[in-house]
């Protein structure tokens, strides 16, 4: 398995999931009042927003959470002002880690992410540091049941999109950041709204780990998306399902 943003295929006990979910709920929430303060309050007009309410309907969030978060923003309740900020550094065993937040104070979020990456024997480096390893791209998520694989490669590849790719749950369509809107708006004009757009740091070579340094690796990991301010991890690991077992139990 190697290693991606939110950590979807490792599984956890219900509590710590309920957890997780709590705190995927705020950073949606955080993510729709930037863009909602970035843009128009029409998500027509917006595509950050459009994509931040793609993503909060995909996560199954409450309706009246996401209608609550865009009356704040638009009427400015919620006073505080996020800054993008992208961190990058070194996990153990050189496993290259990115990490996107949203932040109202950057001395706390950045002294917080430094902590952490003391912690479990990595090294926190400059913004630059570890990006050549990865590549920027729009990933467009459409389950099954919307269309075979012939239709989906077909429809995507005429839109413009770079690659499609279609397993037993859902289709993923790769686009380079530039097109990303106007792929997914041709895709959205014949199969509806997909089930996420987003941009994505996708590793270009994997670092195998194992044992403790690979539970090193993953428990930083998940330490660093419980930080309220991060967005996002990235990180360009690969573990046998062996020690993936191993981090299950002890989480």
């Amino acid at each position: 398995m190697a290693g991606h943003s939110q950590f979807k295929n490792i599984m956890y006990r219900k509590g710590a999931q309920d957890k997780r979910r709590a705190r995927l709920f705020t950073k949606i929430i955080r993510e729709i009042t930037v863009a909602v303060k970035s843009g128009a309050h029409d998500p027509n007009a917006n595509p950050r927003l459009r994509s931040a309410l793609n993503m909060a309907r995909a996560e199954n969030m409450p309706k009246d959470n996401i209608d609550r978060a865009i009356k704040k923003a638009t009427e400015g309740v919620d006073g505080a002002n996020y800054d993008d900020i992208r961190y990058e550094g070194y996990a153990a065993s050189g496993v290259a880690v990115i990490i996107e937040a949203l932040t109202d104070n950057r001395n706390r979020t950045a002294s917080d992410v430094r902590s952490l990456f003391n912690k479990y024997g990595g090294n926190m480096g400059e913004t630059g540091s570890v990006a050549f390893m990865f590549e920027r791209v729009a990933q467009i998520t459409y389950p099954l049941s919307t269309a075979t694989a012939e239709a989906m490669f077909e429809a995507a590849l005429d839109a413009g999109a770079t690659n499609v790719e279609t397993d037993a749950e859902r289709h993923l369509i790769t686009a380079a950041p530039e097109d990303m809107h106007t792929v997914r708006d041709a895709l959205e004009a014949r199969f509806g709204a997909p089930q996420a757009a987003v941009f994505l740091w996708v590793p270009q070579t994997t670092a195998p780990v194992s044992g403790d340094a690979a539970l090193s690796v993953l428990k930083m990991i998940d330490a660093l998306e419980e930080l309220d301010d991060v967005q996002n991890v990235y990180a360009n690991f690969e573990l046998d399902a062996a020690t993936l077992d191993a981090f299950e139990k002890s989480a």
